[in-house]
């Protein structure tokens, strides 16, 4: 059974209930829930990696060069992101996550606008359902228009851009853009009930460092342009801001492949360093917003494993945002915002959020 259901025709306009009134409604907004997404079977992690290499917002090279070298990473890593996802069950949950998530912001966005019909429609840049099933599902659905949800909170021209270049060449629908939310109260505040009730449930441990991981990027790509790791930074001193004053915290960066240089300091150096200075840590995975192999693997086995080999206090891992009633009400804010924005490209607060430094700015020239 495909994940995004696909009807055979577009349906008529429905009536929907408002404060007792009957509401003709004609308009049908597909929300796109953009995400990585995961291999959903063992033998569906090498194309997966393949597809992953050979986007030309990861490895900039033309073809057929990229082609090929995709082809020759996807094989030499194959045995040992199989290995990884076996410990998941040989699949990614990433996308029964989104599915999650999708359906907690179809109920939500339901109870603040009746006239419209909303419907969520995951769409995943490396594996299925790819981004261009979701936009066959979304015009089989009879939308009207779409707005753009990247489940990346932080923009970056390998992330969010690449898939909605995806999106681009995948259909015609009017769509507005949410481009980034890095900000955001009820972003922020999610993450600091998460990291908050992690520590509290471990007996809250005296004077613990929070580690604010997120996935690497290499310098070149921040150097060219990329605002990522200064979005980064501002959700981190946004979730700072509603934790104790006193609470060390740190930003790391994790997934580390290949021999460029890539942003620092990694999370493994900050696990060894808080083992050095006899300090626990909580790691919270600051740009993620659903579980993934990044998350249960390395986090929660490599890391954990490591902290207890250099003797570190304590470990804790902060969960993803996931359905956190406070993450789904922010998507439905930035819902709202686009409703009113149509075809434009805009962040948490309507207007660019970026310094002018940084020219790959999903706003940049708007």
């Amino acid at each position: 059974m495909s994940a995004v259901p696909v009807e055979s025709e577009a349906p008529q306009p429905e009536r929907q209930q408002k404060h007792g009134l009957r509401i003709l409604t004609s308009r049908r907004v597909a929300i796109i829930l953009f995400n990585l997404g995961g291999p959903d079977e063992p033998k569906a992690v090498r194309p997966f990696l393949f597809n992953l290499f050979n986007d030309r917002a990861i490895i900039p090279y033309p073809q057929p060069f990229r082609f090929l070298l995709a082809k020759v990473i996807a094989g030499s890593r194959e045995r040992v992101a199989r290995r990884n996802y076996e410990l998941m069950g040989g699949r990614s949950p990433i996308l029964p996550e989104t599915l999650q998530q999708a359906e907690a912001l179809d109920a939500a966005i339901a109870k603040r606008i009746g006239n419209v019909m909303f419907k969520c429609f995951p769409a995943m840049r490396y594996w299925k359902p790819f981004v261009k099933d979701a936009a066959r599902a979304a015009e089989a659905w009879g939308a009207t228009d779409a707005i753009l949800l990247p489940l990346y909170p932080q923009f970056s021209t390998t992330t969010t851009a690449s898939s909605l270049h995806a999106w681009q060449q995948a259909s015609k629908l009017p769509a507005s853009t949410i481009c980034c939310y890095p900000t955001g109260q009820k972003f922020a505040q999610a993450h600091a009930d998460a990291i908050l009730e992690t520590w509290r449930k471990a007996g809250e441990p005296p004077n613990p460092r929070v580690l604010f991981s997120a996935h690497g990027l290499p310098k070149r790509v921040v150097g060219a342009g990329d605002p990522y790791q200064w979005q980064v930074e501002q959700s981190v001193a946004a979730v700072k801001r509603a934790l104790p004053s006193e609470w060390d915290t740190r930003i790391c960066y994790q997934s580390r492949v290949g021999r460029l240089e890539w942003l620092g300091p990694s999370t493994e150096d900050e696990v060894i360093a808080a083992a050095r200075d006899l300090t626990g840590v909580i790691v919270t995975p600051i740009a993620f917003v659903s579980e993934h192999v990044e998350t249960l693997v390395e986090l929660d086995i490599e890391y954990a494993q490591l902290a207890a080999e250099r003797g570190v206090p304590f470990y804790l891992r902060a969960p993803a945002l996931g359905v956190a009633p406070r993450f789904i009400d922010a998507l439905a804010d930035l819902v709202e915002r686009a409703m009113q924005a149509p075809g434009k490209v805009q962040s948490e607060s309507g207007g660019r959020i970026c310094p002018v430094a940084f020219g790959r700015c999903a706003q940049q020239g708007q």
